[in-house]
């Protein structure tokens, strides 16, 4: 069985989109090693995604660049799950799998189809939800050198919640995108 994983590029400051969900600001950041995407991308079979996200996407098509107005900038193939409270808006969009459903249940849905291959969630809320259940197996973060001020934050608790993390890998080819592979410490979260 693959794992589930949170992949995400990142600003310095911790959103991972700007304000209204702008992901402009990843244009022009640099370029990754040859092969990176590709890389990623062959061992994710199913992405799960949340409705804003899909939206936003769908409203700033014409905005983005080749690297953000596709998953892996082109460079995947599998099934992508919409979480959301209303999936009969999106029946039409036959490029994508609505559903509602809680992150466990979707989880569940996605290791049926994914297999030996990983699970990928790419929204902060989503992903933070799959933390609080367990489900996160590894987070997969790319931390760009620019500042937003504003946005959607990685991770967004309300009160605060302190949650650990082990270093599992640092990509040397990608040095320059600060490529890092971790994996929660559930023994240390509270």
């Amino acid at each position: 069985m693959g794992k589930v994983t949170w992949g995400f590029t990142s600003s310095l400051d911790g959103f991972i989109t700007g304000p209204n969900r702008d992901m402009s600001w990843m244009s022009g950041l640099g370029s990754l090693a040859v092969g990176t995407v590709e890389e990623l991308a062959s061992k994710v079979a199913v992405i799960i995604s949340g409705r804003r996200g899909y939206d936003a996407a769908k409203a700033q098509a014409d905005e983005r660049d080749e690297l953000t107005s596709e998953a892996y900038g082109g460079a995947w193939e599998g099934t992508e799950f919409i979480l959301t409270h209303r999936p009969e808006e999106l029946a039409g969009d036959s490029a994508v799998t609505a559903l509602n459903c809680s992150i466990a249940e979707a989880v569940d849905r996605a290791q049926l189809i994914a297999g030996d291959r990983d699970i990928q969630i790419i929204s902060a809320d989503i992903g933070r939800q799959a933390l609080e259940v367990g489900l996160i197996d590894e987070m997969q973060m790319f931390v760009a050198p620019i500042f937003l001020g504003d946005g959607t934050r990685v991770f967004d608790v309300p009160g605060g919640r302190r949650v650990y993390w082990e270093l599992v890998e640092t990509d040397a080819a990608n040095e320059s995108a600060w490529f890092r592979r971790f994996r929660p410490k559930h023994a240390q979260s509270n």
